[in-house]
């Protein structure tokens, strides 16, 4: 067996014949990605069934008002976990911010899992959940970045649009998963009553178990060629440097936009769109949902390895264009469609065209930066644009159909899309001035 020959596959300085080495590296890469999104939506899957126990028993309206306020606190911590951990991710490696942030998930899922009740402790119930939460906002906010970092240097040259997808499906698969236990514990295990007292701690009680086993597979990656061959960076200073790069953080912010608000319309809100406008039931709309997610889970790779091959930008500017076209028609037809069948295929349409932008997101932003800013350069910006962008998608929406106006949101979304439309028509081929 021939050791001498060094692999360039998985970027990193490992032998021809370590292919289980390269595969724990692509695979732990991305496990905690999952791990970690499916902690981030379990929260807003079982908030209906959680919330009594947390806050006092008012009216149900008031105890979900509340949940969702902790969800949005834990929003705004995403910028500030993409500031912290993409600047360790950068000083101290990639392996160590990655094992740092599933850790914090961990503890996160943990707490909520174990906090006794408001009867039980008072104020001090909401209190634990809202320092579970940011720990969980943190550590989402540092994982994009860093993992998008990590997937893309470990990756070969001819195939990180593919890693890319790759990534989004772990990211896809976390909401999935955390569906599919509500649905499990739902239907098949629990009774409303069972899920209200104490059902509810077993999805984070998930969560803080399969956060350990990410650790575990993360404590034995190898860290990247890229980083182990960079200059030494500044002990201080990197606001500074990443300040040196205003072009490349104006295209992250530019290109997230548009591709991210289309993203969060026609998946996070789209269960409530199909409930209070389409007049679907819940467990219709979850289904239709969930059978989208899947097939949009599954284009994702197929949709980075075309990036591959034809460059990134023509995609981008593919994405833009249908999407500019397509959002108020899809939104107004889904208005009008009265069966799960006819929602499902116009959700579909959308998510196709989401998947041109969301394959390559990570690789195009991780393209755009150096090595010794590469991870803070893609996450503190793309975190700071979901906040703005995906975390006020619902509010906004909600807001319109409140006020009467529903069809502003979706010419809200085409506006914010034409914005990221012309982004991708100035900006340079990222795969071919690929800084990594």
């Amino acid at each position: 067996m021939n050791h001498a020959a060094i692999s360039n596959v998985a970027g990193t300085d490992i032998p021809d014949a370590s292919a289980q080495q390269r595969l724990r590296a692509i695979f732990g890469g991305s496990i905690g990605n999952l791990i970690e999104w499916y902690d981030w939506y379990a929260y807003a899957a079982f908030a209906i069934y959680f919330a009594p126990s947390f806050f006092p028993k008012s009216n149900d309206t008031v105890q979900l008002l509340n949940t969702a306020a902790i969800f949005a606190v834990g929003f705004l911590m995403r910028p500030i976990g993409g500031w912290v951990l993409g600047r360790y991710a950068d000083r101290r490696g990639r392996k160590a911010a990655l094992t740092l942030s599933v850790t914090l998930m961990c503890f996160g899922s943990l707490i909520i899992a174990v906090t006794p009740t408001y009867a039980s402790i008072g104020i001090a119930a909401p209190a634990l959940l809202l320092v579970a939460r940011l720990l969980q906002g943190f550590s989402v906010g540092g994982e994009y970045g860093t993992s998008a970092t990590y997937m893309s240097e470990i990756a070969t040259e001819g195939n990180r649009g593919f890693y890319s997808g790759i990534l989004y499906v772990t990211l896809i698969m976390g909401q999935l998963l955390a569906l599919a236990v509500l649905m499990v514990l739902q239907f098949a295990v629990l009774d409303a009553h069972q899920l209200e007292s104490w059902g509810w701690r077993i999805p984070f009680a998930i969560g803080a178990v399969a956060a350990l086993a990410a650790l575990y597979l993360r404590r034995n990656l190898v860290e990247t060629d890229a980083f182990q061959k960079k200059s030494a960076a500044p002990e201080a200073g990197q606001l500074s440097l990443l300040l040196r790069y205003p072009r490349e953080v104006l295209i992250v912010i530019g290109l997230t936009m548009g591709g991210t608000l289309f993203f969060y319309t026609f998946t996070t809100y789209m269960q409530k769109f199909l409930v209070n406008t389409v007049g679907l039931s819940k467990g219709e709309s979850t289904l239709v949902s969930s059978a989208n997610l899947l097939v949009f889970m599954l284009l994702q790779p197929v949709m980075g390895a075309l990036s591959d091959r034809i460059g990134r930008r023509p995609m981008l500017i593919v994405f833009g264009v249908l999407a500019l076209f397509a959002t108020v028609p899809l939104l107004s037809a889904l208005e009008q469609a009265r069966d799960a069948w006819t929602a499902f295929f116009l959700i579909l349409i959308a998510l196709t065209i989401s998947s041109l932008y969301s394959s390559i997101s990570a690789v195009v932003k991780a393209e755009l930066f150096p090595v010794e800013i590469r991870a803070l350069g893609v996450g503190l910006p793309y975190a700071i644009t979901v906040s703005l962008f995906g975390g006020s998608a619902e509010y906004i929406a909600l807001w319109c159909k409140s006020i009467g106006y529903e069809g502003l949101f979706y010419w809200y979304v085409t506006a914010c899309v034409f914005c990221s439309l012309l982004v991708y028509i100035f900006m340079r081929e990222p795969q071919r001035e690929s800084r990594i």
